[in-house]
């Protein structure tokens, strides 16, 4: 005789109520440790590799530092590609991971890539700065505090600033702060060219003794019987003052550097990146938090610590919170949880008004115990309670209730039939336990591409398919544990003279059930059309990868000619936030000047730092004030800024993108790609949906080159690396020394000055000092020459390549744009020469990526769904019948997309797989059902109509359970379209399982047994 696990549980009933006690106390107790966040977190298989080689070329550095560097970076193990851009004496290389890379594969490949250019390192030119590493570019620095001054310095800031930052490190899950803004103080020495030069004054013996008086050097330790005695030696500088005092014999007397050159202290020229808040200048605190802390209980305790430290800071010192995720996500949380209840109430409503109140309240228990139950297994998991699983706490609230309802049907049905409450109680494990679980394990596989899908947007969507899983497996559990328990204390059986007269819903039924299997090849025939149509109609769907989000926020990119000055972008945003000022949408706005936004939100595409560069976060006061503030500044920006290319959009959701629609031209000749990449523009903006197209890198930037007469140069005494000393010296200053300055180190740089250094016009005239003390101007053994070249070049695995990019119009997705341009690129691309290629990037690329490796992964879920299927039908024609249900769920997919308008994108996808399973489960435990029928001795017609019949209820109950179940996340952004892709999928593909697989079925078998009666009959008549 087979175990029955009910029947154990009713026979161990204390120990069953213990195990429910211990569920729901574990359950209580891990809602409330579990971390809070706003995402899910999913690791950027991003690296950046810095060099810098001062003074050289852009083809100097692409050639000299860019190849071997990147070369050697193609030997990356998990490498998907390498991307990087060059300046004039900097290289930054971006090592981009396959998707498919795991965690400690990507840790273990970030030490091969330090390894393997440390190798290399030798074969770099001779002045080459590091390369340095960068491979946290994923923190998120979810809580940003913004820090304005009104009468005090920005040293006397920074001081108070460094001062907070020390005192919050001190919290629990802060992991690390950046500061954002500060700008470093230096010590200039500035001097006149003309006067050292008439002065007599050897420019470089200057700075030698500059350098040797600061040096720090030990100067001996005094061993003595009682103790070691230090050696100190005076000259180090303290402050600028000591600079300014230094003496220097020139011509036998005694000269002050103050006499000389003007020193004072300012701040770094040009300016470091910078930060401002509404419109003011400021130093920022970026905090980030420890991997699986919790986002709200770290804003609290943040909160508490800023306002003691407020109530400390001194009057005209004001921190403003500039960004703050545990406000983001305790909203967002209160909001899915809002939904998760009413989910709840309406699933528990279904359940009463169609069970009853007794096996309602069956149900509505079984709910709380395996929601418990899945908090507890979740806790020890590691999964956090973010926008994934929240999500996926709702889809499967409508799956879980599936098995209890199941179960306590059967129980009312026994007990109608004058069995006792035991032996109702034990009934449905007998009859359904292992189809039950079957189509758990079935809807299970459903959602295995969501959980192994390799690629970012899988690893971002993994707990959707973690917490799907655990919800199912628990809920059968608690279906054949607990409800036979809960069962025998609430239910009564029907009392005697009961009405058990059909409803006209189930009455409806039969008379149509019977219909559909008298004309069943008709409603074959109908149901295969219906399909085609669908399949048809798919097209009409628009595409998309992932939505925007709904959070208040924009994000403005302001960029200028790539040859702009931090300067100017300084001035572009001085003159943006004064837009802003004034605006009543606009609650609170920062500014990058220089950079993009640090990672405040996981999914960024973060922007490095580049002078020509600037990005605002502005905060509206709702969604809709976003909108209109979207409006209008997309009209301010063209009107106003014309030569800004600019971008405004809201937050993205899934793995980062940047420009919706781009093209990647690459070839060997740059010149080439810059026409290929001018023509393939012309034809993007061709459709009225793309706007803003650009290029990453396409303007050259003017330069002046000087040409050396080196005869004339080696006659003065003179040589290029002298020169360019000289040059550098004077127009953009060289650091000679440090000074110690509390915490920080004040670099002295010596520099020509104001009129000497920023004057083309002086620069002819500038006098040169030779090695026998007299001058001459650079003019006598130079010449000028003004060119263009390019400031930046980007390339793409070691090819040249220049993306042509744009945004699309409110309303239009990027992927109908792409789809609309096909053909014309199509026809650029065919026209190209050899080695020459246009590659679709952007959203398209990476939708593809995702789709791609969802995709990869359906053959083992199709696997896993026939194994499960097989063991339990144990027949291939069964088999078949089951699996062709599954797909007709595509009908109401596609209806349900269309009427709602909703894109068909990455979330969409994993909703149709995951109904795959669903409507499989159905259909398993439906023919079940039926087998048991016929093993009872009924014929075929009659079996399906009475297995259909006793399945009707609980097949429709879960059905409309889940459907009204997905209500509340229907109106939302994100899960939107997964929502009604199940909600359709699954009220079609219901109606179908219990009219089109009867009908099917009935066809199948009920023609064989119709031919072994005629053979039965013929031959007792012979």
């Amino acid at each position: 005789m087979r175990f029955n696990l009910s029947e154990w549980a009713l026979g161990h009933r204390s120990l069953v109520v213990y195990f429910m006690i211990v569920a729901v106390v574990a359950g209580i107790l891990s809602y409330n440790r579990l971390g809070r966040s706003e995402d899910p977190t999913f690791i950027i298989k991003t690296m950046v590799v810095q060099a810098a080689w001062p003074g050289a070329t852009v083809q100097d550095m692409l050639e000299q530092v860019t190849e071997r560097i990147e070369r050697k970076l193609q030997e990356t193990p998990h490498l998907d590609f390498i991307r990087s851009y060059t300046n004039a004496g900097v290289t930054t290389v971006f090592v981009n991971l396959d998707g498919s890379t795991s965690a400690q594969q990507v840790a273990d490949t970030w030490y091969h890539v330090r390894k393997s250019i440390g190798d290399i390192r030798h074969t770099l030119p001779a002045g080459v700065v590091g390369p340095g590493f960068n491979d946290e570019f994923g923190d998120t620095f979810g809580i940003i505090y913004g820090f304005t001054a009104d009468g005090f310095t920005h040293r006397e800031l920074r001081d108070h600033v460094e001062d907070v930052r020390s005192k919050l490190l001190r919290l629990p899950d802060v992991s690390k702060i950046e500061i954002l803004g500060a700008q470093d103080e230096v010590i200039f020495v500035e001097f006149s060219v003309k006067e050292l030069a008439s002065l007599g004054i050897d420019r470089s013996a200057l700075i030698n003794a500059l350098q040797t008086q600061n040096i720090v050097r030990p100067a001996g330790v005094i061993q003595t019987g009682n103790e070691a005695i230090s050696l100190r030696v005076s000259g180090a500088f303290r402050t600028e003052q000591d600079v300014a005092d230094v003496n220097f014999a020139v011509g036998g007397r005694m000269l002050r550097l103050s006499d000389i050159a003007r020193v004072h202290r300012a701040y770094a020229d040009p300016p470091q990146p910078q930060f401002r808040v509404n419109g003011q200048p400021a130093i920022g605190l970026a905090i980030a938090m420890r991997e699986g802390g919790d986002i709200l209980a770290l804003g609290q305790r943040i909160d508490r610590a800023m306002a003691q430290i407020k109530a400390d800071l001194p009057v005209g010192i004001e921190p403003a919170l500039v960004a703050d995720q545990a406000v983001t996500v305790e909203s967002a949380i209160a909001e899915f949880m809002s939904s998760l209840w009413q989910a709840v109430a309406i699933i528990l409503a279904v359940s009463f008004v169609s069970l009853g109140v007794r096996a309602g309240l069956v149900v509505a228990l079984s709910i709380p115990l395996t929601l418990a139950a899945v908090f507890a297994v979740m806790d020890l998991s590691g999964i956090d309670m973010q926008r994934i699983s929240l999500g996926a706490l709702i889809i499967a609230l409508a799956l879980l209730v599936d098995d209890a309802m199941t179960t306590t049907d059967a129980m009312l049905n026994r007990l109608a039939r004058g069995e006792s409450k035991v032996e109702a109680a034990t009934f449905a494990f007998r009859t359904y336990a292992f189809a039950m679980l079957a189509g758990t394990l079935v809807t299970i596989a459903g959602f295995v591409p969501v959980g192994f899908a390799a690629s970012s947007a899988g690893e971002y969507t993994f707990s959707l398919f973690a917490v799907v899983a655990i919800a199912l497996v628990v809920s059968w559990l608690v279906a054949v544990v607990f409800a036979p328990l809960l069962g025998l204390a609430i239910l009564a059986p029907p009392k005697e003279g009961a009405d058990a007269k059909p409803g006209p819903v189930f009455r409806f039924y039969r008379g149509l059930l019977g219909l559909a299997l008298r004309l069943r090849y008709l409603t074959i025939a109908l149901t295969v059309g219906l399909f085609a149509a669908a399949i048809a109609a798919l097209p009409l769907i628009p595409n998309q990868f992932f939505p925007s989000s709904d959070r208040p926020e924009l994000l403005v990119d302001l960029r200028l000619p790539q040859n702009a000055s931090i300067y100017a972008s300084e001035s572009t945003v001085e003159r943006f936030d004064a837009v802003l000022k004034d605006d009543p949408d606009v609650a609170r706005w920062s500014t990058y000047v220089g950079r993009g936004a640090i990672r405040f939100y996981l999914p960024l595409d973060v922007q490095l730092p580049n002078d020509f560069f600037a990005q605002a976060v502005i905060v509206a006061k709702d969604v809709a004030a976003r909108e209109r503030l979207r409006q209008k500044l997309e009209k301010v920006l063209a009107e106003d800024f014309p030569s800004v290319v600019s971008r405004i959009s809201p937050l993205e959701l899934g793995p980062p993108v940047g420009w919706p629609v781009q093209y990647r031209v690459s070839g060997p000749d740059l010149s080439k790609v810059r026409e290929i990449a001018f023509r393939l523009a012309e034809i993007v903006a061709q459709d009225k949906r793309a706007r803003t197209v650009n290029f990453d890198w396409i303007e050259p930037a003017r330069e002046v080159r000087i040409r050396i007469d080196q005869d004339e140069a080696r006659r003065l005494g003179l040589s290029s690396q002298a020169i360019a000393s000289v040059l550098n010296t004077v127009v953009s200053g060289q650091a000679i020394s440090q000074v110690r300055d509390s915490i920080y180190l004040v670099d002295i740089v010596v520099r020509a000055t104001d009129e000497q250094r920023v004057s083309l016009a002086t620069l002819s005239t500038l006098q040169v000092a030779l090695p026998n003390g007299r001058t001459v101007p650079l003019s006598q053994f130079a010449t000028f020459e003004e060119t263009q070249d390019y400031p930046v070049v980007w390339r793409r695995d070691r090819v040249p390549t220049l993306t042509v990019q744009a945004d699309v119009r409110q309303g239009a997705l990027p992927e109908s744009v792409t789809d609309a341009l096909e053909p014309a690129v199509k026809a650029l691309q065919s026209s190209l020469p050899p080695g020459y290629h246009v590659v679709v990037g952007g959203t398209v690329e990476e939708s593809a990526k995702s789709q791609a490796s969802v995709i990869a992964v359906v053959p083992l879920m199709l696997l896993l769904m026939v194994t499960v299927l097989m063991v339990q039908l144990q027949s291939f024609q069964r088999l078949f019948i089951a699996l062709t249900v599954g797909p007709l769920g595509l009908i109401g997919v596609v209806a349900a997309l269309l009427l709602s308008g909703r894109p068909l994108g990455f979330v969409a996808i994993l909703g149709i797989l995951a109904l795959l399973g669903m409507i499989t489960k159905n259909a398993v435990i439906l023919i079940g059902q039926i087998e048991a029928e016929r093993a009872a001795g009924k014929n075929v017609r009659d079996a399906v109509m009475d297995a259909s019949s006793t399945r009707f209820r609980p097949i429709m109950l879960t059905a409309v359970s889940t459907v009204l179940g997905m209500i509340p996340i229907a109106p939302t952004v994100f899960w939107g379209p997964m929502a009604f892709s199940i909600m359709g999928g699954l009220l079609v593909a219901t109606l179908l399982t219990l009219i089109f697989l009867p009908a099917l079925y009935v066809a199948w078998f009920g023609s064989r047994e119709d031919d072994s009666v005629k053979r039965q009959a013929a031959a007792a008549a012979s």
